[in-house]
């Protein structure tokens, strides 16, 4: 261990609790204290010296001896109230005092002390401090002041050293002084060395934690220009800090977000505090979720501190700003998951009320007239009224079936557990067979059922019973929805490898937030309890789903008051999908204006017969 370091262990011994903790203000301290003690210990050495070459010292040395103390007080004060500004008025003081003392007794202004008044504000300028080294060196002028004015009153005793005495005294003091002042500037180039080490170190800490910190760091004029920007900005957006600069990130914010991120950064210029988010697009490459053009960041900004500027300049403004795409996802997907919550529970209700009214109409018909059968005796009933009873039971008894029938025919489709029998079949015969199926209610209800089927229409593989079925709805929801004197039209053509059905009215037509959800089961148009129109919502959703197992296509376009045109296009050869999610998925998004119902994989079943709806 050398000396320099017990010196210094012993100097932070000695320092100021507030000062251990700072390394500019613990060298300071340092520098301040070192050269008063070690000077005092000195003079309190030599004093013995002293004495054996001069003899008993008269009552001015013994006081200019005493006064070397100060530098110890000093220190002490110093090292207890850690008050280092105060330390330096007071030693300018205490030196500006001595200087007086000794040059009163030795010529006044012409003793070789007075050049010691010089140093005073060169000592004062260590301080680092305005106000104390403008009031040292007001104090060196006073004290040069009074000993020109007394000398030329002559209150001072003129010096009774002979001429070459006092050129000895005098180069004795310009060469302590010199000395003194020479260790003054290597005090202050040892502060301004320790100051400039420090805050390169400080420099490289915050580089270090701009560089290693995943949050960027961004200094901004009010109007969005970046004058500053961490380096993490490179891995957030894949692309140099130099091109960001200026407008560089205002160009990558996304236009919607522009407004927001403007906002922010004006009010945060005006003093306020703001948060803001907003999407920035960024490079492909080097972009760890894959290909995304843009991501969400938050970015949280405010007035720059300490703005030592004009009044009517603007105030620049500092944010940070952070990735937070994880965390939109997944406000997104908790977002789909409550619609989905919503839809299902819209979808329960609506099951609720369409069954409590499908079930119970039929089941009131059957209970009522078979009461009446039962007491037909009673009643005196006729031969033509219990056959007329018993054909609204079985009626009753048929729209009850049909509406089972159409339940477990959905819940086997989204189940997965419905077969497509494929085999080859003429589709203008099912299509002339559905019509003509329903050309009587179309007739009672006062509607034109117009068919336009070729006659060379080319054969096609495919599950005919389904064929019959997605016309069989199309058509019958046509005819329930068109009043008295419109017109239904059926037309089918085929190209060179689908068939295209399209069955068109003049009925009621859809509403356009209706008709978004068009197909989803159980859903009808209008108001649940005011339906005008029996019906269990299942018929789209049935046809929906046996044109997706066919890989078909099905376009709905609706106008109120308009009517409704729906577009069915089938493969003329049906060729049953390999069992991957993939290929389901695929054809389900071939569903136009419907929400495609998801399908899983086709489990080895017997063949389930499936009933008419």
């Amino acid at each position: 261990m050398t000396v320099l370091s017990i010196i210094r262990d012993c100097l932070d011994a000695l320092l100021h609790p507030s000062a251990r903790y700072d390394a500019l203000t613990r060298a300071r301290h340092r520098a301040f204290m070192a050269p008063r003690l070690l000077g005092s210990l000195a003079a309190f050495a030599a004093f013995p010296v002293y004495l054996v070459l001069r003899g008993a010292p008269s009552a001015i040395e013994v006081a200019a001896f005493a006064w070397l103390i100060a530098p110890i007080l000093l220190s002490w004060f110093l090292s207890r109230t850690g008050r280092y500004e105060g330390a330096h008025v007071l030693s300018s003081l205490a030196l500006a005092g001595l200087i007086m003392a000794i040059a009163a007794t030795t010529g006044g202004i012409e003793s070789f002390a007075a050049i010691w008044l010089v140093v005073v504000p060169l000592e004062a300028a260590l301080s680092a401090s305005r106000r104390v080294a403008a009031f040292a060196s007001l104090l060196a002028l006073s004290c040069a002041g009074l000993l020109i004015l007394l000398s030329q009153l002559g209150w001072l005793p003129a010096g009774d050293l002979n001429g070459a005495e006092r050129g000895v005294m005098m180069a004795f003091g310009v060469a302590s002084a010199t000395l003194y002042a020479a260790g003054l500037a290597f005090g202050a180039e040892s502060l301004a060395r320790t100051s400039v080490a420090l805050l390169s170190r400080e420099e490289e800490r915050y580089r270090m934690l701009a560089r290693n910190m995943s949050d960027v760091i961004s200094r901004h004029q009010r109007n969005g220009a970046v004058q500053f920007i961490s380096p993490a900005v490179e891995a957030l957006l894949g692309m140099p800090v130099a091109q960001l600069l200026g407008h560089g990130l205002f160009d990558r914010v996304h236009v919607a977000d522009r407004p927001a991120y403007l906002t922010a950064l004006s009010d945060a210029a005006r003093g306020d505090v703001r948060s803001v988010e907003f999407r920035l697009r960024r490079e492909p490459a080097g972009s760890e979720r894959g290909q995304i053009d843009f991501i969400w960041v938050e970015m949280r900004c405010r007035p720059l501190e300490d703005q030592r500027r004009e009044a009517t300049a603007e105030l620049e403004v500092v944010a940070v700003m952070r990735d937070v795409t994880d965390r939109k996802l997944s406000e997104q997907a908790l977002d789909q998951a409550r619609s989905a919550a919503e839809a299902a529970d819209a979808a329960k209700t609506r099951f609720l009320a369409t069954m409590s009214h499908e079930l119970r109409t039929p089941l009131n018909a059957i209970i009522g007239f078979s009461e009446m059968i039962a007491q037909e005796q009673a009643l005196m009933l006729a031969a033509s009224q219990r056959k007329e009873y018993a054909e609204l039971i079985n009626a009753s008894g048929q729209h009850l079936l049909s509406v089972v029938n159409g339940i477990l025919d959905m819940s086997k489709m989204e189940s997965g557990n419905f077969e497509i029998a494929s085999e080859p079949f003429a589709p203008r015969a099912s299509l002339m067979h559905c019509c003509n199926l329903l050309a009587l209610k179309a007739r009672e209800n006062g509607i034109d059922l117009i068919t336009d089927a070729p006659q060379d229409l080319p054969m096609m593989t495919g599950d005919p019973r389904a064929f019959k079925q997605i016309v069989l709805n199309l058509v019958a929801n046509a005819v329930k929805f068109t009043e008295r004197g419109g017109q239904v039209t059926v037309s089918a053509s085929a190209s060179a490898s689908q068939l295209t059905l399209r069955i068109s009215d003049t009925g009621v037509g859809i509403a356009p937030d209706d008709l978004k959800r068009i197909g989803a089961p159980f859903f009808q148009c209008g108001k649940t309890y005011e339906r005008r129109h029996e019906g269990t919502g299942l018929g789209l959703s049935i046809v929906k789903s046996l044109v997706a197992l066919h890989l078909g296509e099905l376009t709905v376009q609706s106008k109120v008051g308009e009517g409704t045109a729906v577009t069915v296009k089938l493969p003329l050869v049906y060729t049953p999908p390999q069992a991957k999610p993939s290929d389901k998925v695929a054809a389900e998004s071939k569903i136009a204006t419907l929400t495609p119902v998801p399908r899983h994989e086709v489990q080895d079943q017997p063949a389930l017969v499936k009933k008419s709806a």
